[in-house]
């Protein structure tokens, strides 16, 4: 798929990944739809930045919480076109062990992580009209990516509803991808530790991070990632029409 004159949608595009994947789809030459729940300057800041690359930008409020914005989201950018490029990037990443969860603390991981990509993949497919839209010979009309986690395929101790909602939205991706074919690919990429820039990267001493050298002795590369090797997985992904339903893992090797 060429990116070029495209419109995205990047949930949760004012975190630090979210962020790095908007400035790159703008980079591909994609318009871009800034979804943020309260980071409204640094939305607006990104806008700022792409268009002054020369493409159309907007920056939507939305709690992914309740399903009836994520529709509403949908809704506003109807004077952007039909959108094609689909990431869902917002989620909620707490340590809770077993004793602090909650019935209340569950929806709420469930409902950002898991019920917000499939409503906006289901907002998708529905305005796209997408089961007619193509035919087999033809390539995908849109593309889906799901940024999910190492931790929902090997769980952590204390992250129960975390690696929870990231597994369930992995067999999500696996099934859409088989729903939505062939007029729509549907991937995932799962990050290991990801860390803003290359020298952080290589800080051992990494100060908000518990047990940082363990954690580094079980990556057979031997440092954290950063966020640009996030993005060129997901380029990589947009950029390939014959891969759906795939997981690809950017963690240095630490789950193999």
């Amino acid at each position: 798929m060429n990116l070029n004159g495209l419109t995205c949608l990047v949930t949760g595009s004012t975190g630090s990944l979210g962020s790095a994947i908007t400035l790159a789809m703008a980079d591909a030459g994609c318009h871009c739809i800034c979804h943020y729940h309260t980071n409204k300057q640094k939305a607006e800041s990104l806008v700022r930045q792409i268009k002054a690359m020369g493409l159309k930008a907007l920056a939507v409020p939305a709690d992914l919480r309740d399903i009836s914005q994520i529709d509403l989201l949908f809704e506003q950018c109807c004077t952007f076109g039909d959108i094609r490029i689909l990431i869902n990037s917002a989620a909620i990443f707490i340590r809770r062990s077993l004793a602090e969860i909650t019935g209340d603390t569950i929806r709420e991981m469930l409902a950002v992580n898991l019920t917000a990509p499939l409503i906006a993949c289901r907002n998708l497919a529905t305005r796209l009209h997408l089961k007619n839209s193509c035919k087999p010979d033809q390539a995908p009309y849109a593309k889906i990516i799901n940024l999910v986690d190492i931790g929902g395929i090997r769980p952590w101790a204390d992250y129960a509803e975390y690696c929870a909602s990231k597994a369930a939205l992995i067999a999500a991706t696996k099934s859409l991808a088989k729903e939505l074919a062939p007029v729509a690919t549907v991937n995932a990429v799962a990050p290991g530790i990801i860390l803003p820039d290359a020298a952080a990267a290589t800080q051992a001493d990494f100060n908000h991070m518990p047990d940082t050298q363990k954690r580094l002795d079980a990556i057979p590369l031997g440092r954290f990632g950063v966020a640009a090797e996030i993005v060129h997985a997901v380029l990589f992904l947009l950029s390939n029409d014959y891969i759906t339903g795939q997981v690809i893992q950017v963690d240095g090797g630490r789950v193999i």
